[in-house]
């Protein structure tokens, strides 16, 4: 499976060759698991939902963003759901912080006007939780055009671009503003939640210590080497950001990063990771990755007959010495710490497969490691 330069239109559009007929999650299945896997691995909050990807925490309850629907959508403590934004396509990435709930839309500059009455791919929004208006802070597409923080050749002779110019995927709020992670910018972006004002937080490099990696034809941007990084998650937790790339969705060339959060240095990298989409940080200082690829057939065309959709995708938990131990949740995305409990978005490009309304939002027990 290979990613090219940056995230496409979507993250998830690229990786699943698995179309054909597939069967939706039953009763019967372990809660973010497969049919097979022991049962208490998850605890299913809410359901429904149409491709789940960023989640931050709102209260004692959750906001979500539905990349499918277009919707912002607050869940409480008990699952039930209520959409704070519509309109939103491509919503990926989500925060929330004081009266506000702030939302990044992906897609990207390629994909045409959204319809009337929609906010553009590439905006970042912030929605008065009072009174319910939506004020567009800033368009990442905008400040990618004006600084292009990796230093790729954007467009050819023709004007066109080679890639994806900018895809935000992902974001949190900390005490320095909205941290976007951008995946066709390869790039983190800090914007300021009153002003909008946009700068480069952080630029992960590409990856070169992996042989597919250096395969011709894996670079869409000229005089490029190596891997786009493509970040697809950020965190903060006790003065430092963390921030998953997906490597270009090649196997092992997926990286953490923690990066100081005032001055932007790395402090620590993690490696060997296959195509992370998202990060979140334990009290303890584990950290989980969720890898929503993981176990998906490669290659082109249907998947196997006997291909259980709900055994693909994968958490990795990092303890602090370096260990890493494994759960199994379908499709995991958006990954959140929440009082002291780990939760993730669940089924999170089921659309992918033909599945609708198959999205989750899971509490993973700390039992499911292993």
């Amino acid at each position: 499976m290979k990613f090219g330069k940056r995230a496409g239109a979507a993250v998830a559009a690229t990786g699943l060759a698995v179309a054909g007929a597939v069967a939706a999650p039953t009763a019967g299945a372990s809660p973010g698991g497969s049919p097979g896997s022991s049962p208490g691995v998850a605890k299913v909050i809410t359901t429904g939902l149409d491709d789940p990807f960023g989640l931050a925490s709102l209260g004692s309850g959750f906001v979500v963003a539905e990349n499918l629907s277009g919707e912002v959508t607050k869940v409480d403590r008990y699952g039930r759901q209520r959409v704070l934004l519509p309109d939103a396509p491509g919503v990926a990435g989500v925060a929330a912080g004081g009266h506000y709930v702030y939302s990044a839309l992906g897609g990207s500059d390629e994909t045409g006007d959204p319809p009337p009455g929609t906010f553009k791919p590439t905006s970042v929004l912030r929605t008065s939780l009072k009174t319910h208006k939506t004020k567009v802070l800033a368009n990442l597409l905008r400040y990618e055009l004006k600084k292009n923080p990796d230093r790729q050749k954007q467009f050819d002779e023709n004007k066109e671009p080679y890639d994806t110019l900018s895809n935000p995927f992902a974001m949190t709020k900390f005490w320095g503003g909205l941290l976007v992670a951008d995946g066709g910018g390869n790039d983190v972006l800090l914007v300021n939640p009153r002003t909008g004002h946009v700068r480069t937080f952080f630029v992960p490099p590409t990856v070169k210590d992996v042989k597919a990696c250096l395969e011709p034809g894996m670079q869409a941007n000229p005089g490029v080497v190596g891997c786009d990084p493509v970040p697809t998650g950020v965190a903060y937790s006790h003065g430092s950001v963390y921030v998953s790339t997906l490597g270009a969705e090649i196997p092992g060339a997926g990286r953490v990063y923690k990066v100081n959060a005032k001055t932007g240095k790395v402090q620590r990298v993690w490696k060997g990771l296959t195509a992370p989409t998202g990060v979140a940080v334990g009290p303890h200082g584990a950290v989980y990755v969720s890898e929503v690829f993981y176990g998906a057939p490669e290659g082109e065309g249907p998947p196997p007959s006997d291909f259980d959709p709900s055994t693909v995708g994968r958490i990795t938990k990092i303890s602090p010495s370096g260990k890493r131990t494994y759960a199994q949740v379908t499709m995991p995305t958006g990954l959140l710490f929440k009082d002291g409990n780990l939760y993730a978005t669940a089924w999170s490009v089921a659309s992918f497969l033909g599945i609708e309304d198959a999205g989750q939002i899971v509490k993973v027990k700390a039992s499911a490691f292993h």
